[in-house]
């Protein structure tokens, strides 16, 4: 069976039918982990030690005692807790505040299509705004993918991982840092942290901060942005908000209607975003909540429609001190996701999930470190159909699960450290699940550390895929967790001003859940037949000076069924990304970008633009004028210009979940975005 087919099998019957595809691949040799992993012994096991920056004549190096230089980068999503990133347990990229403020980006889709390994996409009705990981896309919307804010989880449990409210909303002004992990963390984080798990990592108050910045363009395109950060004593508040507009563009969208005849639409496609964040720290006590909301087009049936996206987050924390080597901290989630199509298909959704978790942090020394929990965890969801009335109800119930968790870390010596860790999980009436963690990290020098990790990971059933009761598709109450197993070899350089990692992974994906449309009516189904990805990934950064700074990466990856097709998900099995950024003292910045796709095979034809590959190059440049004009550091202004899709290159990409082999618009064009900031601060 080839891509086509497998897009074509389905017609979509309503939003919920049109779920993700079985993607079938051949079996591919392993040798590029045994090649990797003897090439890194040889090159790199007796590198000498650095020298001493402090010793008479030494070279200056301007990075050598800043804290946050590459050598020193410190990450908490792998483990719950800080560390440095050459002793994580995971292949991680950091996209740190300066990668941010160099770049620029209006919203937090633009900011990691610029990451290491990731790559943009779109579905066909609900997730217009994608983000993969490594190119699994075995699923039509980001359920493969968990996102947290502050390490706390942000689902959506009905649909099963609609995240493009959070991609295209969330005020990217009060974030730190941006954490990815590459690979399986459901070990500590549970459901859907399948391929990936990005960690929103907002910023710490120091002293009394304030600052708004308003841009527009040409075309119509809107942005405005806000941030409060205060902090006295013990009490520290962070707050943000971000809103944006994209201009208008104007399709012909084309599409296999329900009666199987070809449509042709005329439509006017609008973005729109706005998103908030408050946070609230006093003596161990911590309350943080979000808001995202977004409105964009849906594509179903050859109608173009709209959809409006709103999520409200919330989180209450207490960190506690038990001993000298025992922390624990207790948690309260609640995450609410509503989703409306007033046009076709007329659908209103709503639903929650609840978290409650205790987790305990165990130093028993320096080498030797334990992380344990537990969590509750309560989901609940309706999904209806306002198109008649009464209201028919597609899916509505709820469900309960448990977790518990443990991870302990230990080093053998100054070079080598092992990690083991595994969750159980009891959900809903479905029986016991478990999934294992497992690694090696040997640091043979100062400057170069290999990884060779395992991992599990699974996927819990959403609400519609188990519940929904439509004329033309049916759940199934019997459905278990998607499953993966991932293994990583990985082999990392670092010094104060450069990083550069080369990785290849291996996945096995297990009894993904798909949508049977041979029958009538269409049902969801665990597929029993595995899929593989595997691939190489490198990924460098380096600064030539404090003012200078490269980054790239490259990316490849394919993907087997083993039944002797191969490169049959919808997602490029090429990307390559590099960019340059000049940033003076004085606070002038220009930066370019560029992130490349390659085309996707088997849609070279179709009834819209084709997937073809494309380069998405933006710019971001700055000017501060208070350094000329005023003299008071603690406040100041300055000009800014983000520019996205230089080319003027519009991109189609496939219609996930479509039922056809069809493509979906994502990126309209040119985007030029002219404003000014302001601010003032008075740190403590």
């Amino acid at each position: 069976m080839d891509k086509v087919q497998l897009f074509t099998t389905l017609k979509p019957l309503n939003p919920a039918q049109c779920r993700s595809r079985r993607f079938r691949t051949s079996n591919l040799s392993r040798l590029g982990l045994a090649v990797l992993w003897l090439v890194a012994v040889a090159g790199f096991a007796q590198q000498p030690p650095p020298p001493d920056p402090t010793a008479p004549g030494a070279a200056a190096d301007p990075f050598a005692m800043d804290l946050d230089s590459l050598l020193n980068t410190k990450v908490t999503t792998a483990s719950k807790f800080p560390e440095k990133l050459s002793d994580a347990a995971g292949v991680v990229t950091v996209v740190t505040q300066d990668e941010m403020q160099r770049f620029g980006g209006t919203t937090l889709l633009e900011v990691l299509s610029r990451v290491a390994g990731l790559n943009v996409s779109t579905s066909f009705f609900g997730d217009t705004s994608l983000i993969a990981v490594r190119g699994d896309q075995t699923r039509a919307n980001a359920g493969h993918i968990l996102i947290l804010i502050n390490g706390r989880p942000v689902r959506e449990i009905l649909e099963g991982g609609v995240s493009s409210d959070m991609l295209e909303s969330f005020p990217i002004n009060i974030l730190e840092r941006i954490e990815v992990v590459k690979g399986p963390g459901s070990v500590l984080y549970g459901s859907d942290a399948f391929s990936g798990v990005i960690n929103l990592i907002t910023k710490k108050a120091e002293g009394e901060e304030f600052g708004v910045s308003a841009g527009g363009g040409f075309g119509g395109e809107e942005a405005a942005a806000e941030e409060f950060l205060y902090q006295k004593g013990q009490l520290s508040i962070v707050e943000g908000g971000q809103s944006h507009a994209w201009p208008r563009w104007d399709i012909t969208e084309r599409a296999v209607a329900a009666s199987g005849r070809v449509t042709a639409e005329d439509a006017t496609l609008r973005s729109e975003g706005t998103g908030g964040y408050l946070g609230i720290n006093y003596k161990g006590l911590s309350f943080s909540s979000s808001y995202t909301g977004q409105e964009s087009s849906s594509f179903v049936r050859g109608i173009v429609g709209d959809t409006r996206l709103k999520r409200g987050f919330a989180d209450l924390g207490y960190a506690l001190h038990v001993a000298a080597k025992w922390d624990m901290t207790f948690n309260v989630t609640y995450d609410r996701s509503v989703m409306d199509a007033p046009d076709y298909p007329n659908v209103h959704r709503d639903s929650y999930e609840g978290d409650l978790e205790w987790t305990n942090f165990i130093t028993f020394s320096d080498n030797s470190r334990l992380t344990f929990g537990t969590v509750y965890n309560h989901i609940e969801g309706l999904e209806t159909l306002i198109s008649v009335k009464p209201n028919l109800i597609d899916a509505k119930g709820s469900r309960n699960a448990s977790e518990g968790y443990v991870q302990y870390e230990r080093k053998l010596n100054d070079e080598l450290k092992l990690i083991g860790g595994v969750q159980a999980n009891k959900i809903g009436a479905i029986g016991i699940n478990a999934v294992p963690r497992g690694g090696v990290v040997w640091t043979p020098s100062n400057h170069v550390t290999m990884k060779l990790l395992y991992g599990g990971a699974y996927n819990a059933p959403s609400l519609d895929e188990t519940l929904i009761n439509h004329p033309g598709l049916k759940g199934n109450p019997d459905l278990v967790p998607e499953k993966v197993g991932t293994l990583d070899a990985q082999v990392t350089y670092q010094t104060n001003r450069m990083q550069f990692s080369v990785d290849y992974f291996y996945s096995r994906q297990n009894d993904l859940i798909i949508q049977d449309g041979a029958t009538h009516p269409a049902h969801y189904y665990n597929d029993r037949i595995p899929v593989n990805f595997q691939g190489g990934e490198g990924e460098g950064k380096y600064y030539l000076k404090s003012d200078w700074f490269l980054i790239g990466s490259a990316l490849y990856q394919v993907n087997d069924s083993g039944s002797g097709a191969s490169n049959l998900s919808p997602g490029p099995s090429v990307i390559a990304k590099i960019g340059a950024s000049y940033r003076s003292a004085k606070g002038t910045t220009f930066s370019l970008f560029d992130a490349y796709q390659n085309n996707i095979a088997g849609y070279g034809t179709t009834l819209n633009p084709p997937a073809d590959a494309f380069h998405s190059v933006s710019a971001h440049a700055r000017y501060d004028l208070s350094k000329r004009w005023l003299k008071d550091d603690s406040m100041g202004f300055a000009l800014f210009l983000d520019a996205d899709d230089l080319l003027n290159q519009p991109v189609w990409l496939p219609a996930l979940g479509s039922g056809s082999a069809n493509t979906l618009p994502l990126i309209r064009g040119r985007t030029v975005i002219l404003g000014i900031e302001v601010w003032q601060k008075q740190i403590q």
